[in-house]
């Protein structure tokens, strides 16, 4: 019984052993191997390989591309503007072994990232103006900051591919004041625009009044110049039918005056002999002779 124990133990000791020696490398991977914290091995191919248990350790690393963002910094422009910067870069690892020897992992290669970027991110941002930053300038100037950050990572084993700006913003107190000036910049638009407008609608209010005024002018031209041609006929009219019958022209302009003159609320008192009811009284106007109803209306053809 004793016997089988031992034998178990030691299988199980074989097999942990066994686990402990072997370590898989994928093909997005590479491999530091240290004996005693001593690099002794690089692995750049993916597969299975061995170690010694518990003297040896496989340290593995990324072989693809990594991106570290940087905390927002402050920096100056070369006109004294304040800018607030987040800047992201993409790098991978180069060089396993120059990697572990200076920065051993990842946080220590986007500390020491990040402090290159800076320092040559405000070198680039200080000797350029604020509109080149924020315009097509900054294209340029991070390409720059990119060529000179890949030469001082290669000795930490890094290849930067690239360095981007994240976002850009003003300080807080800079964009209150912004703000502020932007608010009263806007609001004195506003006025300008209101008083152009009060300006145009008074005008367009002076011009239909004037053209009221012609319109208006030019109807009462027309309507007295339509009235006196009127009139004129009328007159013209009245004349010839004053020629052709003169009694008959008396009984009808007595008629319409008796229409214009009396209403049923109007007392007259007149005499008998009153020249306006003489056709009240007779047709003919007191008149006996040389009037009659046939010749009143017209003479007959």
């Amino acid at each position: 019984m004793n016997t089988m124990l031992k034998s178990a133990s030691i299988l199980i000791l074989i097999a942990f052993a066994a686990l402990q020696s072997l370590f898989l490398v994928q093909q997005w991977e590479q491999c530091v191997v240290l004996q005693f914290g001593k690099p002794v091995r690089i692995i750049n191919e993916p597969g299975l390989y061995f170690k010694i248990p518990f003297i040896q350790d496989a340290i593995l690393l990324e072989k693809r591309i990594l991106g570290t963002e940087a905390k927002p910094a402050e920096y100056i422009t070369l006109d004294k503007k304040r800018l607030t910067v987040d800047t992201v870069s993409r790098w991978k690892v180069e060089e396993p072994l120059t990697f572990f020897q200076t920065v051993r992992d990842y946080s220590g290669a986007s500390a020491r990232l990040n402090d290159i970027i800076v320092a040559h991110l405000s070198q680039e941002i200080a000797n350029h103006y604020f509109k080149d930053f924020i315009g097509v300038e900054r294209e340029n100037l991070m390409t720059q900051v990119t060529s000179a950050t890949e030469e001082q990572a290669r000795r930490f084993g890094i290849k930067v591919i690239d360095v981007r700006v994240k976002r850009v913003d003003l300080p807080e107190d800079v964009q209150n004041s912004v703000f502020a000036r932007m608010k009263v910049e806007r609001e004195t638009i506003a006025k300008r625009y209101r008083a152009e407008g009060d300006e145009q609608a008074r005008q367009i209010k002076a011009d239909a009044d004037k053209q009221n005024k012609i319109i208006l002018a030019e109807a009462y031209r027309q309507s007295q110049s339509l009235k006196g041609e009127g009139d004129a006929e009328s007159a013209k009219i009245y004349s010839d039918a004053y020629g052709k019958n003169i009694d008959f022209f008396r009984f009808i302009r007595s008629m319409d005056s008796y229409k214009r003159i009396f209403s049923r609320d109007t007392t007259f008192i007149l005499g008998l002999n009153s020249p306006l009811l003489r056709f009240v009284e007779s047709p003919y106007g007191g008149k006996s002779a040389g009037l009659t109803p046939d010749s009143a209306i017209g003479p007959k053809k």
